[in-house]
Protein backbone atom coordinates (compact mmCIF):
# COMPACT_ATOMS: atom_id res chain seq x y z
CA UNK A 1 0.00 0.00 0.00
CA UNK A 2 2.73 2.44 0.94
CA UNK A 3 4.68 1.81 -2.27
CA UNK A 4 1.59 2.57 -4.35
CA UNK A 5 0.82 5.67 -2.28
CA UNK A 6 4.36 7.05 -2.58
CA UNK A 7 4.31 6.48 -6.36
CA UNK A 8 0.96 8.26 -6.62
CA UNK A 9 2.32 11.21 -4.63
CA UNK A 10 5.30 11.43 -6.97
CA UNK A 11 2.99 11.46 -9.99
CA UNK A 12 0.58 13.94 -8.37
CA UNK A 13 1.63 15.86 -5.24
CA UNK A 14 -2.03 16.89 -4.78
CA UNK A 15 -2.83 13.61 -3.06
CA UNK A 16 -4.67 12.89 0.19
CA UNK A 17 -4.40 9.56 2.03
CA UNK A 18 -7.60 8.70 3.91
CA UNK A 19 -8.86 5.70 5.86
CA UNK A 20 -12.41 4.51 6.58
CA UNK A 21 -11.81 2.74 9.90
CA UNK A 22 -11.49 -0.65 11.61
CA UNK A 23 -7.80 0.02 11.42
CA UNK A 24 -6.17 -0.28 14.86
CA UNK A 25 -7.53 -3.71 15.75
CA UNK A 26 -7.44 -7.23 14.35
CA UNK A 27 -4.14 -8.95 13.74
CA UNK A 28 -1.71 -9.68 16.57
CA UNK A 29 0.68 -6.95 15.44
CA UNK A 30 -2.14 -4.50 16.17
CA UNK A 31 -3.67 -5.92 19.33
CA UNK A 32 -0.51 -6.70 21.30
CA UNK A 33 0.18 -3.01 21.93
CA UNK A 34 -3.43 -1.90 21.54
CA UNK A 35 -3.12 -0.22 18.15
CA UNK A 36 0.06 1.77 18.61
CA UNK A 37 1.99 -0.26 16.03
CA UNK A 38 -0.63 0.53 13.38
CA UNK A 39 -0.57 4.22 14.30
CA UNK A 40 3.22 4.19 13.85
CA UNK A 41 2.92 2.50 10.44
CA UNK A 42 0.23 4.96 9.30
CA UNK A 43 2.37 7.88 10.44
CA UNK A 44 5.27 6.53 8.40
CA UNK A 45 3.08 6.14 5.32
CA UNK A 46 1.75 9.67 5.70
CA UNK A 47 -2.01 9.43 6.22
CA UNK A 48 -4.01 12.66 6.35
CA UNK A 49 -7.15 11.59 8.26
CA UNK A 50 -9.32 8.64 9.29
CA UNK A 51 -12.68 7.85 10.85
CA UNK A 52 -12.92 5.32 13.68
CA UNK A 53 -14.63 2.02 12.92
CA UNK A 54 -16.51 0.08 15.59
CA UNK A 55 -13.45 -2.16 16.12
CA UNK A 56 -11.29 0.90 16.80
CA UNK A 57 -13.22 1.26 20.07
CA UNK A 58 -12.33 -2.30 21.14
CA UNK A 59 -9.60 -1.10 23.51
CA UNK A 60 -11.96 1.43 25.07
CA UNK A 61 -12.65 5.07 24.24
CA UNK A 62 -9.77 6.21 26.46
CA UNK A 63 -7.29 4.22 24.41
CA UNK A 64 -8.75 5.58 21.16
CA UNK A 65 -8.14 9.10 22.53
CA UNK A 66 -4.54 8.10 23.26
CA UNK A 67 -4.10 6.74 19.73
CA UNK A 68 -5.49 10.03 18.41
CA UNK A 69 -2.59 11.68 20.23
CA UNK A 70 -0.07 9.23 18.76
CA UNK A 71 -1.15 9.69 15.14
CA UNK A 72 0.23 12.61 13.12
CA UNK A 73 -3.23 12.97 11.57
CA UNK A 74 -6.69 13.51 13.09
CA UNK A 75 -9.21 10.77 13.83
CA UNK A 76 -12.53 12.36 12.92
CA UNK A 77 -16.08 11.73 14.15
CA UNK A 78 -18.75 14.40 13.89
CA UNK A 79 -21.43 12.21 15.47
CA UNK A 80 -19.68 10.91 18.61
CA UNK A 81 -20.30 13.05 21.68
CA UNK A 82 -19.22 13.01 25.30
CA UNK A 83 -21.85 12.91 28.05
CA UNK A 84 -21.75 16.71 28.31
CA UNK A 85 -22.45 17.09 24.58
CA UNK A 86 -18.91 18.07 23.60
CA UNK A 87 -17.10 16.38 20.73
CA UNK A 88 -15.26 13.17 21.66
CA UNK A 89 -13.03 13.57 18.59
CA UNK A 90 -12.58 16.45 16.17
CA UNK A 91 -15.60 16.46 13.85
CA UNK A 92 -13.67 17.67 10.81
CA UNK A 93 -10.40 18.98 9.45
CA UNK A 94 -9.61 21.32 6.54
CA UNK A 95 -6.64 20.58 4.29
CA UNK A 96 -5.28 23.02 1.72
CA UNK A 97 -4.15 21.34 -1.47
CA UNK A 98 -3.39 22.87 -4.88
CA UNK A 99 -4.82 26.17 -3.66
CA UNK A 100 -8.12 24.53 -2.74
CA UNK A 101 -9.55 23.97 0.72
CA UNK A 102 -10.76 20.43 1.30
CA UNK A 103 -13.08 19.80 4.23
CA UNK A 104 -12.98 16.24 5.61
CA UNK A 105 -15.38 15.00 8.30
CA UNK A 106 -16.04 11.65 9.91
CA UNK A 107 -19.16 9.60 10.71
CA UNK A 108 -18.90 6.56 12.99
CA UNK A 109 -21.53 3.85 12.94
CA UNK A 110 -24.08 3.98 15.79
CA UNK A 111 -23.88 0.17 15.68
CA UNK A 112 -20.66 0.59 17.67
CA UNK A 113 -22.77 0.69 20.84
CA UNK A 114 -23.47 -3.03 20.42
CA UNK A 115 -20.64 -4.10 18.11
CA UNK A 116 -18.03 -3.48 20.78
CA UNK A 117 -18.29 -4.14 24.51
CA UNK A 118 -20.66 -1.55 26.07
CA UNK A 119 -17.97 -0.50 28.56
CA UNK A 120 -15.75 0.54 25.63
CA UNK A 121 -18.17 3.34 24.73
CA UNK A 122 -19.54 4.13 28.18
CA UNK A 123 -20.36 7.84 28.46
CA UNK A 124 -20.41 8.33 24.68
CA UNK A 125 -23.42 9.05 22.47
CA UNK A 126 -23.48 8.13 18.76
CA UNK A 127 -25.86 10.62 17.19
CA UNK A 128 -27.82 10.36 13.95
CA UNK A 129 -25.26 10.33 11.10
CA UNK A 130 -27.62 12.22 8.77
CA UNK A 131 -28.14 15.05 11.26
CA UNK A 132 -24.42 15.23 12.04
CA UNK A 133 -23.56 15.22 8.33
CA UNK A 134 -26.05 18.00 7.60
CA UNK A 135 -24.72 20.15 10.42
CA UNK A 136 -21.07 19.61 9.52
CA UNK A 137 -21.63 20.10 5.79
CA UNK A 138 -23.37 23.41 6.53
CA UNK A 139 -20.35 24.47 8.61
CA UNK A 140 -17.89 23.52 5.88
CA UNK A 141 -19.86 24.86 2.93
CA UNK A 142 -18.56 28.44 3.08
CA UNK A 143 -15.07 27.49 4.28
CA UNK A 144 -14.12 24.90 1.68
CA UNK A 145 -14.10 24.08 -2.02
CA UNK A 146 -14.48 20.30 -1.65
CA UNK A 147 -16.25 18.29 1.05
CA UNK A 148 -15.29 14.68 1.77
CA UNK A 149 -17.04 12.42 4.28
CA UNK A 150 -15.19 9.49 5.83
CA UNK A 151 -18.07 7.20 6.79
CA UNK A 152 -17.74 3.99 8.72
CA UNK A 153 -21.42 3.29 8.06
CA UNK A 154 -21.60 0.73 5.28
CA UNK A 155 -24.31 -0.03 2.76
CA UNK A 156 -26.14 -2.98 4.33
CA UNK A 157 -29.83 -2.69 3.54
CA UNK A 158 -30.70 -4.04 7.00
CA UNK A 159 -29.03 -1.07 8.67
CA UNK A 160 -30.90 2.12 9.49
CA UNK A 161 -27.72 4.20 9.14
CA UNK A 162 -25.96 3.88 5.79
CA UNK A 163 -23.76 6.00 3.56
CA UNK A 164 -26.50 5.86 0.90
CA UNK A 165 -28.98 7.41 3.33
CA UNK A 166 -26.51 10.20 4.12
CA UNK A 167 -25.90 10.88 0.42
CA UNK A 168 -29.64 10.91 -0.29
CA UNK A 169 -30.56 13.24 2.54
CA UNK A 170 -27.59 15.61 2.80
CA UNK A 171 -26.69 17.82 -0.13
CA UNK A 172 -23.24 19.27 -0.65
CA UNK A 173 -21.04 16.22 0.05
CA UNK A 174 -18.79 15.65 -2.96
CA UNK A 175 -17.33 12.31 -1.92
CA UNK A 176 -18.10 9.64 0.70
CA UNK A 177 -15.33 7.14 1.46
CA UNK A 178 -17.20 4.31 3.13
CA UNK A 179 -16.34 1.30 5.29
CA UNK A 180 -18.01 -1.16 7.69
CA UNK A 181 -20.02 -3.36 5.28
CA UNK A 182 -16.95 -4.56 3.31
CA UNK A 183 -18.74 -3.53 0.10
CA UNK A 184 -16.68 -3.64 -3.11
CA UNK A 185 -17.47 -0.78 -5.51
CA UNK A 186 -15.26 -1.11 -8.58
CA UNK A 187 -15.93 2.44 -9.82
CA UNK A 188 -17.92 3.86 -6.95
CA UNK A 189 -21.63 4.56 -6.84
CA UNK A 190 -23.22 7.92 -7.57
CA UNK A 191 -26.10 8.93 -5.31
CA UNK A 192 -27.46 12.35 -6.23
CA UNK A 193 -24.42 14.59 -6.57
CA UNK A 194 -22.30 12.44 -4.24
CA UNK A 195 -19.82 9.75 -5.26
CA UNK A 196 -19.63 6.88 -2.75
CA UNK A 197 -16.55 4.64 -2.81
CA UNK A 198 -15.72 1.48 -0.86
CA UNK A 199 -12.76 -0.88 -1.22
CA UNK A 200 -14.08 -4.10 0.31
CA UNK A 201 -12.08 -5.53 3.20
CA UNK A 202 -8.60 -5.83 4.69
CA UNK A 203 -5.92 -4.92 2.13
CA UNK A 204 -7.46 -6.65 -0.87
CA UNK A 205 -7.90 -3.32 -2.70
CA UNK A 206 -6.57 0.21 -2.52
CA UNK A 207 -9.10 2.82 -3.58
CA UNK A 208 -8.03 5.63 -5.90
CA UNK A 209 -10.28 8.63 -6.51
CA UNK A 210 -9.40 11.37 -8.97
CA UNK A 211 -11.22 14.70 -8.69
CA UNK A 212 -10.76 17.12 -11.58
CA UNK A 213 -11.25 20.75 -10.58
CA UNK A 214 -11.73 23.52 -13.14
CA UNK A 215 -12.09 27.14 -12.06
CA UNK A 216 -12.70 26.04 -8.48
CA UNK A 217 -15.47 23.57 -9.41
CA UNK A 218 -15.31 19.77 -9.54
CA UNK A 219 -15.89 18.83 -13.19
CA UNK A 220 -15.15 15.10 -13.00
CA UNK A 221 -15.02 12.34 -10.38
CA UNK A 222 -13.36 9.01 -11.18
CA UNK A 223 -13.03 6.04 -8.82
CA UNK A 224 -11.06 2.83 -9.29
CA UNK A 225 -9.72 -0.05 -7.25
CA UNK A 226 -6.14 -1.24 -7.35
CA UNK A 227 -6.39 -4.96 -6.55
CA UNK A 228 -3.70 -6.68 -4.55
CA UNK A 229 -3.84 -9.50 -7.11
CA UNK A 230 -2.74 -7.16 -9.91
CA UNK A 231 0.29 -5.58 -8.22
CA UNK A 232 2.40 -8.60 -7.33
CA UNK A 233 5.43 -6.97 -8.97
CA UNK A 234 5.31 -3.78 -6.88
CA UNK A 235 8.49 -3.34 -4.85
CA UNK A 236 7.50 -2.79 -1.19
CA UNK A 237 8.36 0.51 0.48
CA UNK A 238 11.60 -0.37 2.26
CA UNK A 239 11.04 2.17 5.04
CA UNK A 240 7.70 0.59 5.93
CA UNK A 241 9.18 -2.92 5.71
CA UNK A 242 11.80 -1.88 8.28
CA UNK A 243 9.15 -0.29 10.51
CA UNK A 244 7.12 -3.52 10.48
CA UNK A 245 10.20 -5.68 11.07
CA UNK A 246 11.16 -3.56 14.09
CA UNK A 247 7.68 -3.87 15.58
CA UNK A 248 7.56 -7.63 14.96
CA UNK A 249 11.00 -8.15 16.51
CA UNK A 250 9.90 -6.33 19.66
CA UNK A 251 6.74 -8.43 19.87
CA UNK A 252 8.36 -11.78 19.04
CA UNK A 253 9.60 -12.36 22.59
CA UNK A 254 6.05 -12.30 23.95
CA UNK A 255 4.43 -14.11 21.02
CA UNK A 256 6.88 -17.02 20.93
CA UNK A 257 6.26 -18.10 24.53
CA UNK A 258 4.92 -21.68 24.54
CA UNK A 259 1.85 -21.95 26.77
CA UNK A 260 0.49 -25.38 25.81
CA UNK A 261 0.46 -28.27 23.38
CA UNK A 262 -2.16 -30.04 21.28
CA UNK A 263 -1.99 -33.49 19.73
CA UNK A 264 -4.62 -32.58 17.12
CA UNK A 265 -5.38 -29.56 14.96
CA UNK A 266 -7.88 -27.20 16.64
CA UNK A 267 -10.49 -25.95 14.17
CA UNK A 268 -11.25 -22.23 14.15
CA UNK A 269 -11.94 -21.50 10.47
CA UNK A 270 -14.68 -18.95 9.86
CA UNK A 271 -16.68 -21.40 7.71
CA UNK A 272 -16.74 -23.89 10.60
CA UNK A 273 -17.16 -21.83 13.78
CA UNK A 274 -20.00 -19.70 12.40
CA UNK A 275 -22.27 -22.64 11.63
CA UNK A 276 -21.24 -25.44 13.99
CA UNK A 277 -19.33 -26.37 17.09
CA UNK A 278 -15.65 -27.30 16.76
CA UNK A 279 -13.04 -28.80 19.06
CA UNK A 280 -11.49 -25.34 19.51
CA UNK A 281 -14.84 -23.83 20.49
CA UNK A 282 -15.33 -26.69 22.95
CA UNK A 283 -11.85 -26.15 24.39
CA UNK A 284 -12.46 -22.42 24.88
CA UNK A 285 -15.81 -22.90 26.61
CA UNK A 286 -14.48 -25.82 28.69
CA UNK A 287 -11.71 -23.49 29.85
CA UNK A 288 -14.33 -20.89 30.79
CA UNK A 289 -16.15 -23.45 32.96
CA UNK A 290 -12.87 -24.64 34.48
CA UNK A 291 -11.83 -21.10 35.40
CA UNK A 292 -15.16 -19.93 36.81
CA UNK A 293 -16.72 -23.08 38.25
CA UNK A 294 -19.94 -22.18 36.41
CA UNK A 295 -22.46 -24.85 35.38
CA UNK A 296 -22.09 -24.01 31.71
CA UNK A 297 -20.49 -21.53 29.33
CA UNK A 298 -21.33 -19.99 25.97
CA UNK A 299 -19.25 -18.00 23.50
CA UNK A 300 -19.97 -16.86 19.95
CA UNK A 301 -18.23 -18.41 16.98
CA UNK A 302 -17.54 -14.98 15.46
CA UNK A 303 -15.11 -14.34 18.32
CA UNK A 304 -12.96 -17.31 17.29
CA UNK A 305 -10.68 -15.96 14.57
CA UNK A 306 -8.10 -18.63 13.70
CA UNK A 307 -7.19 -22.32 13.91
CA UNK A 308 -4.27 -23.85 15.80
CA UNK A 309 -2.09 -26.55 14.20
CA UNK A 310 -1.07 -29.69 16.10
CA UNK A 311 2.04 -29.14 18.21
CA UNK A 312 3.12 -26.42 20.58
CA UNK A 313 0.69 -23.59 21.28
CA UNK A 314 2.25 -20.15 21.68
CA UNK A 315 0.94 -16.92 23.13
CA UNK A 316 0.84 -15.65 19.55
CA UNK A 317 -1.52 -18.49 18.62
CA UNK A 318 -3.83 -17.60 21.51
CA UNK A 319 -3.95 -13.94 20.52
CA UNK A 320 -4.70 -14.83 16.89
CA UNK A 321 -7.56 -17.07 17.97
CA UNK A 322 -8.97 -14.60 20.53
CA UNK A 323 -7.85 -11.11 19.46
CA UNK A 324 -10.66 -9.02 20.96
CA UNK A 325 -9.50 -8.69 24.55
CA UNK A 326 -12.80 -10.07 25.86
CA UNK A 327 -13.16 -11.15 29.47
CA UNK A 328 -15.42 -13.73 31.06
CA UNK A 329 -18.64 -12.65 32.73
CA UNK A 330 -20.32 -15.09 35.12
CA UNK A 331 -23.97 -14.52 35.94
CA UNK A 332 -27.08 -16.29 37.18
CA UNK A 333 -29.58 -16.92 34.36
CA UNK A 334 -32.73 -18.94 33.80
CA UNK A 335 -33.27 -21.81 31.40
CA UNK A 336 -35.35 -19.42 29.31
CA UNK A 337 -32.35 -17.07 29.07
CA UNK A 338 -30.15 -19.89 27.82
CA UNK A 339 -32.78 -20.93 25.28
CA UNK A 340 -33.08 -17.33 24.05
CA UNK A 341 -29.29 -17.14 23.59
CA UNK A 342 -29.22 -20.42 21.68
CA UNK A 343 -32.16 -19.33 19.50
CA UNK A 344 -30.41 -16.06 18.72
CA UNK A 345 -27.17 -17.79 17.78
CA UNK A 346 -28.76 -20.46 15.58
CA UNK A 347 -31.31 -18.18 13.91
CA UNK A 348 -29.46 -18.11 10.56
CA UNK A 349 -28.45 -21.78 10.44
CA UNK A 350 -27.19 -23.22 8.09
CA UNK A 351 -25.98 -19.80 6.92
CA UNK A 352 -22.86 -18.43 8.63
CA UNK A 353 -23.51 -16.24 11.68
CA UNK A 354 -20.97 -14.72 14.06
CA UNK A 355 -23.41 -15.36 16.90
CA UNK A 356 -23.38 -19.15 16.50
CA UNK A 357 -23.16 -20.59 20.04
CA UNK A 358 -20.22 -22.72 21.17
CA UNK A 359 -21.02 -24.26 24.54
CA UNK A 360 -19.71 -26.25 27.49
CA UNK A 361 -21.99 -27.99 29.96
CA UNK A 362 -24.87 -27.79 27.48
CA UNK A 363 -26.09 -30.02 24.67
CA UNK A 364 -28.81 -28.80 22.35
CA UNK A 365 -30.74 -29.95 19.30
CA UNK A 366 -32.05 -27.67 16.54
CA UNK A 367 -34.77 -28.31 13.98
CA UNK A 368 -34.41 -26.02 10.94
CA UNK A 369 -37.84 -26.99 9.62
CA UNK A 370 -39.16 -24.75 12.37
CA UNK A 371 -39.02 -20.93 12.05
CA UNK A 372 -36.11 -18.89 13.41
CA UNK A 373 -36.76 -18.27 17.07
CA UNK A 374 -38.10 -21.81 17.50
CA UNK A 375 -35.13 -23.76 16.15
CA UNK A 376 -34.03 -25.18 19.50
CA UNK A 377 -36.16 -28.20 20.39
CA UNK A 378 -34.10 -29.81 23.16
CA UNK A 379 -31.58 -28.48 25.72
Amino acid sequence: ISALIQQTKQDNPNTLILDAGDTFHGQTIATLNRGESIADIMNAIGYDAMVPGNHDFNYGSGRLSELNGITNFPILAANVKNADGTDFLAPYTIKEIAGLKVGIFGLATPETTYKTHPDNVKGLAFTDPVAAAAETTALLKDQTDIIICLAHLGMDTASTDTSIKVANEVKGIDLIIDGHSHTVLEQGQVVGDTLIVSTGEYDKNLGKIELTVTDGQITEKKAALISRDTVADVVPDEAIVKTIETIEAEQAVILSEVVGKTEVALEGAREQVRKGETNLGNLITDAMVSLTGADCALTNGGGIRASIAAGNITMGDIIQVLPFGNYIVTKVVTGADIKAALEHGTSAYPELLGGFPHVSGITYVIDTSKPAGDHVVDI
